[in-house]
């Protein structure tokens, strides 16, 4: 079980050195799991106008941000082994991670939804990794 709260103000705004900052959030995350309650709390600066954007909105992106944590981030570390990579010279790390993100758009683009699974699917049978890339034919 996860309570979520938001506040927004904008009466930072003269106090912080942030270009275009119009609202300022602090979201607290409160979290049940198996007896243990764990509390999350984090700040955040936005653009977008209080007038139009209200604090449940703002709920919403932020979770919608999770989504794309979990979605992308924490795949291509975790199962691609993305941090652990040591190669830190020159374009290589920037080349890696297109061929990464390439993977991972080609795969999902193909139906999988098990990439861990399918990662290990195509260590084994590379053949079915290169019919992947060969069926492939843009929209």
């Amino acid at each position: 079980m996860e309570i979520r709260r938001l506040w927004t103000t904008t009466r930072l705004q003269g106090y912080l050195d942030w270009p275009g900052v119009q609202q300022v959030c602090l979201l607290e995350r409160v979290r049940r799991f198996r007896g243990q309650e764990t509390l999350e709390t984090v700040c955040a600066v936005t653009s977008l106008e209080p007038q139009r954007t209200r604090a449940a909105r703002l709920l919403g992106l932020a979770r919608g941000h999770w989504g794309i944590e979990n979605r992308l981030h924490w795949v291509r570390d975790v199962s691609f082994g993305e941090d652990a990579c040591r190669v830190r010279t020159a374009e290589a790390p920037e080349i890696l991670a297109a061929l990464r993100n390439a993977a991972l758009w080609l795969m999902r683009s193909s139906g999988v939804t098990e990439i861990a699974a399918a990662l290990r699917r195509h260590a084994a049978h590379p053949h079915e990794a290169l019919r992947l890339v060969m069926d492939f034919t843009p929209s």
